[in-house]
């Protein structure tokens, strides 16, 4: 089961790692450790790599709204199901507004998108419009998580999270 920060006690010593790592991911455990205040010992943890999509040749982002022809929990699940499966689908949210769903999706070229579009998302049982828009510059994209601005957490008697 996946817990989110808090559940771990996720206190400043943890937010100046990742602060850190965000701001410099190429830190070595040593440096890292020294930005932390700890010893290299206690600084070893786990890494996310981050590719460049266009270095390998997946330049082209697309943003696609998707409208089901109804939102029983049974279309949900057979769309999110088909969509799971799917590599070049990067990011899929289930929205409030006009469209059910929106994806992200990258592919090499417009060419790879309409594989994707005719060969599979048309095919998903269920689905009443498709929209897609083409991303034409990425004006920021950023994984850093605003650490500062997080309130810290803790569990109440009842287990349930509260701001502190």
């Amino acid at each position: 089961m996946l817990q989110k920060l808090h559940d771990f006690g996720f206190d400043e010593i943890d937010r100046r790692i990742l602060s850190s790592l965000q701001e410099r991911a190429r830190l070595t455990n040593l440096e890292l450790a020294e930005a932390a205040g700890l010893s290299p010992a206690a600084c070893l943890r786990r890494y996310v790599t981050l590719l460049d999509p266009k270095m390998l040749g997946l330049g082209v982002s697309v943003f696609v709204s998707v409208s089901l022809d109804n939102q029983g929990e049974k279309a949900l699940e057979r769309f999110e199901k088909a969509i799971l499966g799917r590599p070049e689908v990067l990011e899929c949210y289930l929205m409030t507004g006009d469209s059910d769903y929106l994806l992200r999706v990258v592919c090499a070229d417009l060419e790879a998108f309409e594989r994707f579009l005719m060969n599979h998302l048309t095919k998903v049982v269920g689905i009443s419009s498709i929209r897609s828009s083409f991303a034409l510059k990425q004006v920021k994209y950023s994984t850093a998580l605003p650490l500062r601005e997080t309130p810290r957490r803790r569990h109440g008697p009842t287990g349930a999270a509260r701001s502190s």
